[in-house]
């Protein structure tokens, strides 16, 4: 049986380990792997901007942003090109194994994508399976920032599920606006267009499951 407080100890150490492993384990090359990914698997399979372009929507100048490291790929944004492309999610993200399952230790955890210097997203986030083949989900803990002026909402085809592990979180979901605070869920289709923030001045921190499909 815990002894009273133990518990909430507990839980405190593993929220200061988390913010801890995302300042130290940030690393702006991994963003540089994803861009020059997605303009390798494109020219391999012959496929033009323009032709990507028409493909997902994204403007061309914004997919020659992302290949050039200029902008950094919403997870979402990496889930359109990667079924674009007809590819898979982990395949851009460096993170598609050959295995029939994945075990990620704690000093294992790494951090898959960060803001560009220039333009970006207001999270970074975690990979929590990244050796899967051919796998339908993705799971992430994501570490959200403020909202930034004129977001970009995200849509692709797939469904989330989100829990909040520390913080408040706001979630635009179409033209609904919700507030989640610490242990609450929220599972959305994810071809609404979305955006999910921190609601305080400070980070907040959540588990996110994605299907992708």
């Amino acid at each position: 049986m815990s002894v009273p407080g133990e518990d909430s100890k507990r839980y405190q150490h593993f929220l200061n380990e988390l913010t801890d492993h995302f300042e130290d384990k940030e690393s702006p090359d991994i963003i540089e792997s994803v861009g020059e990914r997605i303009k390798k698997i494109r020219e391999t399979k012959g496929v033009s901007l323009e032709e990507l372009s028409a493909k997902t929507g994204f403007p061309v100048e914004s997919l020659s942003q992302i290949e050039n490291q200029t902008i950094s790929p919403h997870i979402g944004t990496i889930i359109k090109l990667a079924k674009s492309l007809r590819t898979v999610f982990g395949t851009l993200t460096a993170e598609e194994g050959e295995e029939a399952y994945s075990i990620v230790r704690q000093s294992e955890r790494r951090v898959v994508s960060r803001q560009a210097a220039q333009k970006g997203h207001n999270y970074t986030y975690m990979s929590l399976a990244s050796d899967v083949k051919n796998r339908h989900m993705e799971s992430f803990i994501v570490k959200l920032e403020p909202e930034t002026p004129n977001p970009e909402l995200s849509v692709h085809s797939g469904e989330e599920f989100i829990f909040v592990i520390d913080g408040e979180m706001k979630a635009k979901i179409g033209e609904t606006v919700e507030v989640l605070s610490t242990g609450d869920t929220i599972y959305y289709l994810s071809n609404i267009p979305h955006l999910v923030t921190s609601n305080r001045d400070e980070p907040t921190y959540i588990l996110a499951v994605i299907y992708t499909g």
